[in-house]
């Protein structure tokens, strides 16, 4: 037994009193949107992985566990249980605050919540004490990747679970495996014996997570965008069953089913649940229960004297046959009792794993995880992916704490902002990630995270101009999978015909686009209902091979991977820099008038996708220049390396230069109006517009030429902070899209302009620490950072929020662009 205190919680931790409830949580704006509620926790699973997600509450209720497709759903058999006697009383909870609503495990107990009332302390957003309760049943902490229950005044023994997944920056291997560590903490600080037992039961889910729609139509949806329907064969499994194994060190339950000769399909594998032995810790298991039941057959020997009858089923059902629907999906359930003296500590590892080895997307459109390339494809893996990860997670932890602990001793950086820095990356988890298994042609294998839940498509190229920090800075290989993988979609043309979902919002007739056309750069990189990285600008909303912000954004990316990661990556240059020329190419034929500069027109055709510019705009207008900027700069490296044909680089290098001289002049002659750019040339609008000089923020950070005199850009974000920010409903929610300069709106029925968009927030504060406004910077961070943690929004930051306190877009990938505040400070 280690006699050590119980585990240091680091400081900055977001955190709630366990099962207490909001009182006003943000909700969804648009009714077809997805809002599951608050009760979202830090999610555990590695890249690409399949991700489970356990609530302040206890529960396990999100599983993403097929690629791209969401399920919120609490299972109440999965879940721990703790056991407790002093020899003259016992008791027994289930640690779920959530009891079933569906009659079933009748015989549990379940945890007590916190109740709201005057006295008990949490920490919001910012770090700062916040009263909550009376009744304090303990605290839910996250910082991703680890998350802890303190449990507190129901048992006598301090009692602490820490969760985690061995994920670290840099790290392409253990990053990906489909693991979650669960580390016990118990103390007693009584001067009598405790007895305690800690057990982890489970529900055999193999064969749940799969589109039982294989082919599921596209549909437009009310919001104009296309969505397909998902049904997962939720409890549907046939012939599952639950193997007892162990070794000299490991005890654990294996969750599979009775071996088929059919070819292994996606949701086909294993599942394991695990601990370590230990001499003074006795373990005791049931194999086969029914979690649809009342749970008696488990939680009478349990909540006795904390045994389990160990039943071990030894009659698997023949395959195919469904002995009761209930016991289709048999759980099992392992606990472990031991007995603390006065002042005695014991930690005690339990392990949860599985090894669902394919990603299917169209039907027979089969990938491997990336896990798959430590250990077999076979789906048997279960049981050695939770032994290793027994082995190892003390060394895991402590890589963990070794890439956070420079962040987190900083002392320049206040508690909230490190909380959000962290927790913001649970999207790399939970965002519907992909990772497959390596080949010739890409050595770690490819990657791609979601818009977001509501805009099912991967790695929205106008979205990732922000949200990809994160990615680019700790997983930098990754990133370059990404914008490789645009690279090859730019040649790629796709003629078939679709209608554009937003002339159906504002009822009028579409025209027909096709799909894709050759030299633009793509959307997105694909969904997951067709074939992800091969047929890409899936979304239909707006045509986007008219979008004049594209193009723009793959040469900055580009060069961006390449400057921010050594800027020795010749290759990668050379790699992207045909679809360089061809994009930049396509662009320029959008440049109607010919001085220098694509111009907007029709309807939206840019990241702001129901907001109309017209004419030359000041949003695609400045990133065209610096993408013109960044162009050269890359010929200037290939030529310099002697990459390639030395005289087509010279020659496009010249033309380049050509459109920037004439292009430059224009830009600052039609937008600057003495105090600001311009939203565009024609409209006539006054509005400003918040992310307005992107273009100059992006030519700084790549050590570029300004695009606009540096006095300006600083008039400019000044206005926009005093405009969108301060003015607009007195600078408590954080900067709107697009407002008059007195912060009033120009129209009050507009959507874009009047939203508060997260990832577009933490870019303009980049910018803002980029030009010396650092305390401006922060403040307006801290503002919408308080809005995403103290409003429900936690582990589903969304897209937009608005004053009516809703947001739309939850799980976005651009609020990830915290990791730009982070990269400009230092």
């Amino acid at each position: 037994m280690t006699n050590q205190l119980s585990p240091k919680i680091p400081s900055c931790t977001w955190s709630r009193p366990i099962g207490l409830g909001w009182d006003k949580p943000y909700t969804v704006r648009y009714a077809s949107n997805i809002d599951d509620g608050p009760w979202h926790g830090m999610p555990l699973g590695g890249f690409g992985a399949g991700c489970i997600g356990r609530s302040s509450r206890g529960d396990f209720n999100l599983w993403h566990i097929d690629g791209g497709e969401h399920t919120f759903k609490n299972v109440p058999a999965c879940q721990f249980s703790v056991f407790e006697s002093n020899g003259t009383s016992s008791q027994a909870y289930a640690l779920s605050t959530q009891a079933p609503d569906d009659g079933t495990l009748k015989a549990w107990q379940w945890y007590p919540a916190n109740k709201k009332a005057e006295g008990q302390r949490g920490r919001g957003a910012e770090g700062q004490e916040e009263i909550f309760s009376i009744s304090n049943t303990g605290t839910y902490h996250a910082l991703y990747p680890r998350s802890w229950f303190v449990y507190e005044n129901v048992f006598q023994a301090q009692l602490t679970c820490e969760q985690f997944s061995p994920i670290w920056a840099g790290n392409y291997q253990e990053t990906s495996y489909p693991v979650a560590i669960f580390l016990w903490n118990a103390h007693n600080p009584t001067d009598a014996p405790i007895t305690l037992s800690i057990m982890l039961t489970w529900q055999n889910m193999v064969g749940w997570f799969t589109n039982a729609l294989k082919s599921p139509q596209v549909q437009v949806r009310d919001d104009g965008s296309p969505v397909y329907e998902y049904q997962p064969r939720w409890g549907e499994s046939q012939g599952n069953y639950n193997q007892i194994v162990e070794n000299t060190q490991h005890f654990g339950c294996v969750l599979g089913r009775v071996a088929s000769d059919e070819p292994l399909q996606e949701g086909d594998g294993t599942w394991s649940i695990a601990t370590l032995k230990h001499p003074q810790v006795e373990i005791f298991h049931h194999s086969r229960w029914n979690p649809e039941g009342t749970g008696e057959e488990v939680w009478q020997s349990f909540a006795e004297d904390g045994s389990l009858p160990n039943y071990i089923d030894t009659t698997p059902p023949a395959n195919n046959i469904q002995i009761g629907a209930a016991m289709a999906t048999p759980a099992a359930g392992i606990a472990l009792r031991f007995t603390l003296q006065p002042g005695e500590t014991l930690e005690i590892p339990f392990v949860l794993a599985w090894d669902l080895p394919i990603t299917e997307f169209a039907a027979g459109v089969n990938y491997y995880r990336r896990y798959t390339d430590f250990f077999d494809k076979s789906g048997n893996n279960a049981w050695a992916i939770a032994s290793t990860a027994l082995q190892e997670y003390q060394n895991w932890r402590s890589q963990i704490q070794s890439w956070q602990k420079p962040i987190l001793d900083g002392q320049d950086l206040p508690d909230w902002f490190k909380m959000a820095l962290f927790n913001e990356l649970y999207d790399l988890t939970s965002g519907g990630t992909l990772w497959s298994a390596a080949s010739e042609l890409d050595p770690i294998g490819q990657f791609a995270v979601l818009e977001c839940l509501d805009y099912r498509w991967y790695e929205s190229l106008d979205v990732r101009l922000y949200g990809s920090f994160a990615l680019l800075m700790l997983f930098p290989e990754l990133e370059k999978s990404v914008m490789r993988a645009f690279a090859r979609a730019i040649p790629q043309g796709d003629d078939t015909p679709r209608i554009i979902g937003y002339y159906m919002t504002i009822k009028a007739e579409s025209p027909i686009a096709v799909r894709k056309v050759a030299g633009a750069t793509p959307h997105d990189l694909g969904a997951p209902n067709e074939h992800v990285w091969q047929k890409t600008n899936y979304t239909s909303y707006q045509d986007c091979n008219l979008w004049k912000d594209l193009g723009s954004d793959f040469v900055l990316q580009v060069y961006r991977d390449f400057l921010l990661t050594g800027a020795d990556d010749v290759e990668f240059l050379a790699d992207c820099w045909p679809a360089i020329v061809q994009t930049l190419d396509y662009l320029k034929t959008f440049d109607l008038d010919s001085d220098g500069i694509p111009e907007n027109s029709g309807a939206p055709d840019q990241t702001f996708d129901d907001w109309r510019l017209q004419g030359v705009s000041a949003y695609c207008g400045g990133l065209w220049l610096a993408a013109l900027e960044a162009a050269i700069a890359i010929s200037d490296i290939l030529l310099t390396y002697q990459t390639g044909n030395t005289t087509e680089l010279a020659g496009q290098k010249s033309i380049y230069e050509a459109w920037l001289k004439q292009s430059r002049p224009i830009y600052n002659e039609k937008l600057w109006n003495g105090k600001y750019y311009k939203l565009d040339s024609e409209s006539g609008s006054d509005v400003v517009m918040a992310d307005q000089l992107c273009g100059q923020f992006y030519a700084r950070l790549l050590d570029l030429p300004d695009i606009v005199p540096s006095d300006r850009a600083r008039s400019a974000l000044t206005t926009v902070y005093d405009a969108c920010f301060l003015k607009f409903c007195n600078g408590e929610f954080g900067a709107a899209n697009g407002v008059r300069p007195d912060g009033s709106p120009e129209n009050p029925q507009a959507t874009h302009p009047l939203e508060v968009w997260t990832g577009i927030n933490f870019g303009l504060a980049a910018f803002l620490v980029q030009t010396g406004m650092k305390d401006e910077a922060l403040k307006l961070t801290q503002t919408v950072v308080r809005q995403i943690y103290d409003n429900g929004l936690q582990f589903r930051t969304p897209e937009a929020i608005t004053a009516a306190g809703t947001f739309r877009a939850s799980t976005y990938l651009r609020p990830m662009a915290i990791w730009g505040i982070y990269l400009v400070i230092n």
